[in-house]
């Protein structure tokens, strides 16, 4: 294992965070807070409790999921897509690392800036509600691997996509509706039963609902089956990198 070539990538792509600091880290944080507020003061002021948990309370874990889900996908399309985008990702082809410590290199740097976005928000959102984390470890168990499989999943993007316009085309359209009906402002238990099973096949839910017992022990699906969903993902996910270095799709032509 080529532990300095990880090393290189991991700091440049780490690097590229300070120097956009306003939009890597403030903007996700103000906006999220923006949420915070209109939810947990507009809807919150008429719905006082959910699951024995109140409103604004309840909505953090799905608040802090929505920013690490879209940040772990745009870091990690974004910093493969330009090296795309003007030409230097030849230059890492041919260097004496294997597409294994590439992939380790660029979506671990992504998953880091949104793990540490994710502790920022959940700082911050303590400063507007009391919060009390029930289990930890599990807490940092569902973050680290929602953040490394959607930087996967970012990653894949980066590389199918061919213009700025396909890079943001499947988050924005795709994944961020995704994540609000996946239960990050509600109870998927307070849908009618018709609503409760579409919405079930909607995979955002596992995610949050995992995430939401980590604190409050409350779940609108099993906490193993939130946990065999996201484990499956990621699988998936590194079944189609190694996929795309296998052929060279969209890399080599």
């Amino acid at each position: 294992m080529n532990y300095r070539a990880i090393r290189a990538i991991y700091l440049f792509e780490m690097a590229r965070t300070w120097r956009t600091l306003l939009q890597s880290i403030v903007s996700p944080v103000v906006s999220t807070s923006l949420y915070f507020v209109v939810f947990g003061a507009a809807i919150g002021s008429r719905i006082t409790e959910v699951e024995g948990v109140s409103y604004g309370t309840f909505i953090v874990p799905g608040l802090v999921m929505l920013s690490v889900l879209t940040q772990s996908i745009s870091n990690a399309s974004f910093g493969i897509y330009f090296p795309k985008f003007v030409g230097t990702i030849y230059e890492i082809l041919s260097a004496p690392i294997s597409y294994l410590e590439i992939v380790i290199g660029y979506v671990g740097a992504a998953a880091t800036k949104s793990i540490v976005l994710g502790l920022i928000i959940l700082a911050t959102a303590g400063l507007f509600v009391p919060l009390h984390i029930q289990h930890p470890v599990w807490m940092l168990t569902f973050l680290v691997l929602t953040a490394v499989t959607f930087s996967l999943f970012g990653f894949i993007i980066g590389i199918w996509a061919d213009g700025f316009e396909k890079l943001q085309m499947i988050p924005m359209l795709v994944v961020t509706p995704l994540t609000f009906l996946g239960g990050s402002f509600y109870s998927v238990n307070m849908l009618p039963s018709g609503w409760r099973t579409i919405t079930l096949l909607n995979p955002v839910v596992y995610l949050i609902s995992g995430f939401r017992w980590s604190f409050y022990e409350i779940a609108d699906v099993s906490v193993g089956l939130s946990l065999g969903m996201t484990a499956g993902f990621l699988i998936a996910c590194m079944v189609i990198v190694a996929w795309i270095f296998r052929t060279g799709y969209r890399l080599k032509n």
